[in-house]
């Protein structure tokens, strides 16, 4: 384990962006913090969570899938992909983190998406440990131990210094890579800062949250409980819970003229959207009731059924903070406790 003043955090950021990209947590102006191509002075953020994950550096909200050019009955296609860089991004926490292994369960299986893929392996996640759990956070019921995030590196912050630890291949290049504003370190504070932080845990106020009622063989009851009725009532469909989420995955393509060819785009979509999956006969859900339904049966019944138990949320608490009518997986997961039982 090495470590360095967190007077000294510049450095680190300067060593790590040479040769190739490096994002940080950075306050944006607003009151929130994003991830953000650092550059020098640049100061990473002291916000818990940024508005979105990290997950945009893999699934990004828009993407150019392909390009068109037709001339007369030829068809020219082209690779418009420029991911070539390798990049890192700093400061994830372990919520975020473990969104990669559920988002790598649907992306890289066969048939492996190549666009997900290649970012992949061209990116190195340096994760940061949890010191002040905020109220909305629940990342312990779906098995994330905030102390102990997964990632290439991880680091731990205390008042005053950084602690970094690397965890696999790539962890090691990157900590080789900014070794020399490095000293060897002491894992006594980290231990003890892992120790602090498991005794606020239990005192979250979602500490004691449960999916023991949820899982791949719950489906019929919890399928058609007569709560959904209530529990949709007043969702807007914004879709404001799928845009902040690290784990949902779904994405619509779209092909647009351009008077110089066809451009094929890959974007976010999401299950909450009155035209989500919508075909030639029309959508195959006609009411919120059956849409909200479906966002949360994916993750609580139907993803885990498919691969070993696994939920499809990590507990990061952006839908609790971001709904326009406080709906969320937590109400959700409150009111339907019993169904299956």
């Amino acid at each position: 384990m090495f470590k360095l003043s967190l007077n000294n955090l510049n450095d680190l950021f300067k060593a790590a962006a040479e040769g190739g990209a490096l994002y940080i947590p950075a306050d944006d102006g607003a009151g929130q913090a994003r991830f953000t191509r650092w550059c020098d002075g640049m100061e990473m953020s002291k916000a818990l969570k940024t508005v979105k994950s990290a997950k945009e550096f893999f699934f990004p909200q828009t993407e150019s899938l392909v390009d068109f050019k037709m001339k007369g009955k030829e068809i020219e296609i082209i690779d418009p992909r420029t991911e070539s860089e390798d990049f890192v991004v700093f400061g994830v926490r372990a919520c975020d983190a473990r969104s990669f292994t559920i988002l790598d369960k649907v992306f890289l299986a066969d048939p492996v998406d190549s666009y997900y893929k290649s970012r992949r392996e061209h990116g190195t996640i340096v994760t940061m440990a949890c010191s002040r759990p905020e109220e909305t956070c629940f990342c312990t019921a779906f098995g994330v131990d905030p102390t102990a995030p997964e990632g290439d590196a991880v680091c731990y912050m205390t008042e005053d210094e950084l602690f970094i630890e690397a965890k696999t291949e790539k962890g090691t290049a990157f900590v080789e890579k900014v070794k020399a504003v490095l000293t060897d370190g002491d894992a006594a504070p980290v231990e003890a800062q892992k120790a602090a932080v498991k005794e606020i845990l239990p005192k979250l106020p979602l500490a004691n949250l449960s999916t023991d009622a949820f899982g791949g063989d719950k489906l019929m009851e919890l399928f058609d409980s007569p709560k959904w009725a209530e529990l949709s009532a007043s969702c807007l469909g914004c879709g404001t819970c799928t845009f902040v989420c690290p784990t949902c995955q779904c994405y619509d393509i779209r092909d647009f003229e351009t008077g110089h060819g066809v451009k094929r785009f890959r974007c976010w979509d999401s299950c909450m959207f009155s035209d989500f999956t919508k075909m030639a006969h029309g959508n195959p859900r006609l009411t919120q009731l059956e849409r909200f339904r479906q966002r949360f049966m994916h993750k609580l019944v139907y993803f885990p059924a498919n691969n070993d138990g696994e939920f499809g949320c990590v507990g990061c608490g952006r839908c609790l903070s971001k709904c326009p009518i406080s709906m969320n997986i937590v109400k959700v997961m409150k009111t339907l406790e019993g169904e299956s039982k």
